[in-house]
């Protein structure tokens, strides 16, 4: 197994997001440092737009996501609904 992860900045932007990304992947991990988080997942991390506008109460184009961005691992697969991070084998 290979371990994909995204970071963003600790900020009230990117609270909702990260809630979204780790209530849509049951099996990621939270690590939290003093200005950044980390989520870390096994194979696939799945970043879905309609679950991020559920919790921010408006329309959200997932290129927002680099505007707190810090880095990425993993192959990265997006549309217009999904932003997937994964290691094709």
């Amino acid at each position: 197994m290979s371990t994909v992860f995204i970071a963003f900045q600790t900020n009230e932007d990117t609270r909702p997001i990260v809630e979204s990304i780790l209530a849509d992947n049951p099996h990621a991990s939270l690590e939290e440092q003093p200005a950044m988080v980390k989520i870390n997942a096994e194979d696939q991390l799945v970043i879905r737009r309609e679950s991020i506008e559920e919790r921010i109460g408006r329309d959200f184009d997932l290129q927002e996501l680099q505007v707190n961005l810090i880095t990425i691992s993993g192959h990265l697969d997006e549309d217009d609904d999904t932003f997937t991070l994964s290691w094709k084998n």
